[in-house]
């Protein structure tokens, strides 16, 4: 296997990337998303259980690779969609033969293992970027844009869901580490990015039942975040409400439809590849969520 970076193709010819996974997560959006193109095309898939593999590829009629080193060398970029401590195995392999990669969040199951991450996409100087959903949706940056001119005091925010209660989506490293880790990088990521950079993290409750998140920012101002996959609801809630001098500005996502984030994270990271420019949503940025949840963590421990 070639470890060394592939040359960079013509800007317009679809990027190349290889599946790691074929979980309900892998199945839902990530193969879909890579085979439906114009900027990207699915060209292998490789998961532990090689049938598992065969029923993913085999409905974009992309090859199933036998190993993951020959999944490196059937792509130029490599999508993961792996519990985080697989992640965090595979991610750095990845990064040293020279490939981009498509990361979920969170890094790893822990901070170590999400800074090995993080160092490997800066030392081998690769494009990375991070699955981060909803920030990839109009409505979330048109609440960013507004977010960013005004004076933030306070603010409050939940995601809360019932996928642990059962369902495909109820899956091993879910339920061990709960919500803090599975949920919470979206909240913190928002909270982070709205309000001003969060500089510390104090975490109550159970992360497998209900926590509770307080974060005190670089500006002064303090948010709440309330994060559960266990409660009954008709529908996922996310919502942010953030409080100042003027008027409240409120970001709700019980209207968009998250079929909307897909051609645009899909895109935006064909351009990086291609270009060798990240969005800033990447590696790096991981890490700083990855250490925020470790304060949580052991705060609430």
């Amino acid at each position: 296997m070639s470890t060394a970076p592939l040359p960079d193709s013509r800007p317009h010819e679809p990027v190349r990337v290889g599946l790691v996974g074929a979980g309900p997560w892998a199945r839902a959006m990530h193969a879909r998303m890579l085979a439906a193109g114009p900027e990207t095309s699915l060209t292998a898939v490789w998961a532990r259980r090689p049938e598992a593999a065969a029923e993913v590829a085999d409905a974009y009629g992309a090859p199933v690779a036998a190993s993951f080193e020959e999944l490196l060398d059937r792509c130029e970029a490599v999508a993961f969609a792996v519990p985080p401590a697989v992640q965090a195995a595979l991610a750095p392999r990845a990064a040293a033969a020279g490939r981009a990669i498509l990361l979920e969040k969170p890094l790893g199951a822990g901070l170590d293992e999400a800074r090995a991450v993080a160092d490997a996409v800066a030392e081998h100087g690769v494009v990375s970027q991070l699955v981060l959903t909803k920030r990839y949706h109009p409505a979330t940056r048109a609440f960013l844009a507004e977010a960013a001119g005004r004076e933030v005091t306070g603010a409050r925010s939940c995601y809360l869901h019932g996928a642990f209660l059962g369902g495909e989506f109820a899956t091993s490293w879910r339920l061990e580490h709960g919500a803090l880790l599975d949920l919470g990088p979206h909240l913190l990521d928002l909270l982070d990015t709205a309000v001003a950079p969060i500089v510390s993290v104090r975490a109550t409750g159970d992360p497998r039942r209900w926590t509770e998140l307080t974060c005190e920012h670089e500006n002064g101002a303090v948010s709440q975040a309330s994060l559960s996959g266990c409660v009954r609801l008709p529908q996922a809630r996310t919502r942010i409400e953030l409080f100042g001098p003027g008027e409240e500005l409120v970001y709700d996502t019980a209207g968009i439809d998250h079929e909307e984030c897909w051609p645009v994270l899909r895109r935006e990271f064909a351009h990086a590849v291609r270009t060798g420019r990240g969005t800033g949503i990447d590696a790096a940025h991981g890490l700083h969520i990855q250490e925020l949840l470790d304060m949580a963590a052991r705060t609430a421990g």
